[in-house]
């Protein structure tokens, strides 16, 4: 499985307060972007899952979401999530 426990509380621990820190805007973001790397390539190899295509879109929806909270929240956490995930370029 791509996304176990151990994978979820390594992204947790990273972006977020702690390793339970797991409603934070930024762990939400960096699992959605975790999530939305691991479908694309899943993409690339079938272009004909169109369930998976709509789940895609619907997570970049999101994120996206999420982004503008955390934007007009706090500008300098945005920036700096930005720029940890390499969102934007």
């Amino acid at each position: 499985m791509y996304l176990d426990k151990e994978k979820k509380a390594e992204i947790f621990g990273q972006y977020g307060k702690n390793a339970a820190d797991t409603g934070s805007v930024e762990s939400q973001v960096a699992l959605f972007t975790y999530r939305i790397k691991h479908l694309t390539e899943h993409l690339k190899q079938n272009h004909k899952d169109h369930t998976t295509a709509r789940s895609l879109t619907m997570m970049v929806g999101r994120r996206r979401k999420l982004l503008k909270y955390l934007y007009n929240k706090d500008i300098n956490r945005y920036r700096e999530l930005i720029k940890a995930l390499g969102l934007r370029k």
